[in-house]
């Protein structure tokens, strides 16, 4: 199907141009005699031949009767400047609107991130376009209010960890961007037990593991979102819903298996805790966690518990007592879970730090 965009040209041509032009391919004639011809001033004419006056109906009757070019035309020429000449002011006052407003959005927005995730393409109207999208606003001016509003709406501030709102603002943007354009399976409550159980045998065997759960998420209904670093906003996860389904973002900040399991796991308590009944919640973990309020210390608990059953991990307590590389190895195996997830969860309670394990903490 046909568009009627408009082209609009790099600078209006006046008809004055075409008079130069045919006084130069013209032999015997310049701007004296024309001007002689037309019964006008050569001062006039030449404002004409230099775009600084019109050419009138009267003008171009004359100019039909000295060059043989049509009345019509002239005007038509003339009109289509006058045209021409008002979309170039249209345009530039647009333009200058949009880096206005791009000068706004750069206060706000961390734009060379963006460019350098592809996000942007360098040219200010459709980049505008792109941050609105991503966003998920219709004017700048929401832009400003939206993160007025968020400033610390998803997470608390600590004191040992450096934050940039506008970073942590935009992360949390991108990944509900992103979560929008995913999609998934139905998501059903009653099936999360054995997506545990999946996702505890995917990190046993810790094998392309990212790209394994995500698609083990997805066949659940819970969409999955792995963000790209953003300088200063320190997030381990981000737990929401989008549309119908949930979603979970994270950056992978350390390539080791036991942070990536537990950061998974304890998105999932959120999931299965709090979003269950309130859909406009979000959930923002930090990596260095200050002041767990009770929403925290639910999906803590509830992580540990999915990954090493009290069963399990009181069975450890009670007769495995001292540890050491090889018994952690051996019950990592004998109940099928990774020997990284065991160790780290052995460090966190015991303070057990084996500074020069064998235990390869490595995701795959």
């Amino acid at each position: 199907m046909a568009t009627n965009k408009t082209l609009i040209p790099a600078q209006a041509t006046h008809p004055g141009v075409l008079i130069k032009d045919e006084l130069e391919a013209t032999p015997n004639l310049n701007q004296r005699i024309l001007a002689k011809e037309l019964d006008v001033k050569p001062s006039f004419l030449n404002e004409i031949i230099k775009g600084k006056r019109p050419v009138t109906a009267d003008i171009a009757i004359l100019l039909e009767k000295t060059l043989g070019i049509s009345a019509d035309y002239w005007m038509k020429f003339q009109s289509q400047y006058e045209i021409d000449k008002a979309r170039l002011k249209e345009k530039n006052i647009k333009k200058l609107k949009n880096i206005e407003l791009w000068n706004i959005i750069k206060e706000y927005v961390p734009v060379l991130y963006f460019k350098k995730h592809n996000y942007l393409q360098n040219d200010i109207e459709s980049d505008i376009k792109a941050i609105k999208n991503i966003y998920d606003i219709t004017t700048i001016d929401e832009l400003v209010s939206s993160f007025s509003k968020e400033k610390f709406a998803y997470y608390r501030k600590s004191d040992k960890l450096k934050i940039d709102n506008k970073n942590m603002f935009a992360w949390s943007a991108l990944a509900q961007y992103e979560a929008k354009n995913q999609k998934t399976n139905t998501f059903n409550f009653d099936n999360i037990n054995q997506l545990c159980v999946n996702l505890n045998n995917i990190f046993y065997e810790n094998s392309r593991t990212p790209e394994r759960v995500k698609s083990i998420l997805n066949q659940f209904g819970i969409k999955m979102l792995l963000i790209n670093k953003l300088e200063k906003a320190p997030i381990d996860g981000f737990s929401f819903w989008s549309g119908k389904n949930p979603a979970i973002a994270l950056t992978l900040r350390y390539n080791r298996i036991d942070n990536f399991a537990f950061t998974i796991m304890h998105e999932i308590g959120h999931i299965d805790l709090h979003l269950r009944n309130d859909r406009e919640r979000k959930f923002m973990d930090l990596t260095k966690k200050q002041n767990l309020d009770q929403f925290e210390n639910e999906a803590d608990n509830y992580a540990q518990e999915k990954l090493i059953p009290k069963r399990i991990w009181q069975d450890i307590l009670n007769n495995y007592l001292p540890l050491n590389d090889d018994k952690i190895i051996a019950l990592a195996n004998k109940h099928k879970i990774n020997p990284a997830i065991l160790l780290g969860r052995i460090c966190y309670e015991m303070d057990y730090y084996a500074i020069k394990t064998k235990i390869n903490k490595k995701m795959k």
